[in-house]
């Protein structure tokens, strides 16, 4: 690199690349003194400081200083559109009420589909601001975006209008995730079989054919959807060319994972009741078991997801914010990287991978984001930080330098 020159729009010296990728053998693929160029929104070229020719440069250079260098962070599970609250279950849940309970009296997933149904798209996006903002604010470069609080036709359009709408005012990447299998609606109450014929037959086809998402998602459980129709959801899913995802194995083994494997997920979220089958189903598989501490935390569970025996298995792990108004109202991807390891022993490298690499490829996108590497995506943050640990150590008062989105510096 140093004989010929070296020429990209952007260039960032004297930086440590904390690339993360796998083809550099260092804890968390560190390259220490680098420079970084960029072109046209990707990665131009990788190079050490030393015997690099200043001289023979061409484009901006940009002085880390010494700074940390990360892939851009990605939150690849979140329900970050919604109306309303539910402070009121939170007050529940502390007086000793189930989640289970709570839905089964009106609250839960059914509350905020009310609440939505009854907001315009306009006062979506509105509402989802802040929300969006605040992952930004700390790194945030992807997000995913489920829809599942409209379910019906119109609503669920409406959600996903809503997220490309979002996205499309924000530098950030967006994918769009239909998640009308959340809950049974008032509508369809004593008919699920009939609900699942509207999703599979009208919902898919729609969404698909308007590019509104590039996934499905199903929350498979005793309370919500069974596995012969989330295994419908799928086909259907399969047939219009969605890449799948799935709610599992979070309050039972319902062996929706296993399912989920099946069709080669992209990921399996939640966990905490999958069994020996299910990890070798997803060994099989490739998918990502996407791991949400914030919802273990504030719902207050004690069934822990079986991190060693999937750590083992060799399954990548992923880590999400599932930001949503019920079960996990934190808009922070740090604080999930936290508590992964805190309460669910994942290490602080562990944590940043699940936040890039594996969380890159919890949406389908490892080949183009979640790594610093020739000819991806230059979605980077610029750290002042000595140590990449510090990321998982410390959230609230640690803030990126920079934040690069396809090249640009840009504020959140």
């Amino acid at each position: 690199m140093a004989a010929t020159t070296c020429s990209a729009q952007k260039i960032w010296i004297n930086t440590d690349l904390a690339t993360l990728d796998p083809s550099v053998e260092a804890p968390y693929g560190m390259l220490t003194n680098h420079a970084i160029g960029v072109r046209n929104g990707k990665i131009e070229f990788i190079t050490p400081m030393n015997g690099f020719d200043l001289d023979r440069v061409t484009g901006e250079l940009i002085d880390a200083g010494g700074a940390c260098m990360t892939p851009g962070l990605i939150d690849s599970h979140s329900h970050l559109i919604y109306g309303g609250q539910r402070a009121g279950e939170f007050s529940q849940r502390l007086g000793g009420a189930s989640y289970a309970e709570i839905s089964r009296a009106g609250g839960g997933i059914l509350a905020t589909v009310a609440a939505t149904r009854s907001l315009s798209e306009a006062k979506l996006v509105e509402q989802a601001r802040p929300r969006l903002e605040a992952l930004l604010a700390e790194g945030v470069t992807t997000v995913e975006i489920k829809s599942g609080y409209g379910l019906t036709v119109k609503d669920e359009l409406k959600m996903l209008r809503a997220a490309r709408t979002l996205a499309d005012d924000y530098p950030v990447r967006l994918r769009s995730t239909l998640l009308a299998a959340h809950a049974l609606p008032p509508e369809f109450q004593g008919d699920a079989e009939a609900y699942i014929e509207l999703i599979c037959k009208e919902l898919i086809p729609r969404v698909a054919q308007e590019q509104l998402a590039e996934a499905v998602d199903v929350f498979c459980e005793p309370i919500a959807f069974s596995l012969a129709q989330c295994e419908k959801i799928f086909i259907a899913a399969k047939e219009a060319g969605l890449g799948i995802k799935a709610h599992v194995e979070q309050l039972s083994n319902s062996q929706g994972a296993a399912l989920a494997a099946r069709f080669s997920a992209w990921s399996v979220d939640h966990l905490e009741y999958l069994d020996a089958a299910g990890i070798a189903a997803l060994q099989q598989s490739g998918s990502v078991a996407t791991l949400l501490p914030g919802a273990f935390y504030f719902l207050g569970a004690s069934k822990k997801p079986p991190v060693e025996a999937l750590r083992q298995a060799r399954i990548p792990l992923a880590l999400a914010s599932d930001l949503n108004p019920g079960s996990s109202p934190l808009a922070s991807l740090r604080l999930m990287m936290n508590m992964g390891c805190v309460l669910f022993g994942l290490n602080p490298e562990e944590a940043l991978l699940g936040t890039t690499r594996n969380a890159a490829a919890a949406l389908g996108l490892g080949a183009t984001i979640g790594t610093l590497r020739v000819g991806k995506a230059a979605d980077m943050l610029l750290w002042p930080i000595e140590d990449p640990a510090q990321l998982s150590y410390q959230f609230g008062a640690l803030a990126p330098r920079q934040r690069i989105f396809a090249g640009e510096i840009c504020d959140a």
